[in-house]
């Protein structure tokens, strides 16, 4: 399996329910079993949804891209949407607060991540890497 290259994208509509859409297609290009496939999953999840509450991918019309790529014991899914104002950024959350912890758990399961602006879109990406 670390030999293998794959490179798949799909655009969804900006919208939250969608996001189901976009673990499907992660779980798909990565297939049954792969050592990083509910990991990728979730933290897919987590990225789409940040980018429908935060970018103007919301907006009507609007979409958000999912790319997912493999080499060599790597898995990286990026996420693209319509800029917002802010960054992607983790930031404090009290404890009664229902938000705010989800780029923690993505610093947490990936191995690395960031993001990067790229003509008024932002890419937000996760590496995972396997044996």
């Amino acid at each position: 399996m670390a030999g293998l290259v794959t490179r798949e994208a799909v655009t969804l509509a900006g919208r939250a329910e969608r996001a189901r859409v976009a673990r499907a297609f992660v779980a798909g290009v990565l297939g049954p079993g792969h050592p990083c496939g509910a990991d990728a999953e979730l933290l897919v999840s987590e990225l789409f949804g940040n980018s429908v509450r935060h970018s103007a991918s919301n907006d009507v019309g609007e979409t958000i891209t999912v790319a997912v790529k493999t080499r060599g014991g790597f898995v990286r899914v990026e996420v693209t949407d319509r800029s917002g104002p802010g960054v992607p950024e983790p930031r404090a959350a009290g404890s009664e607060a229902e938000g705010g912890r989800g780029l923690h758990l993505v610093a947490r399961l990936a191995t690395r991540w960031g993001w990067q602006r790229r003509r008024g879109r932002t890419v937000t990406w996760v590496e995972l890497s396997y044996d």
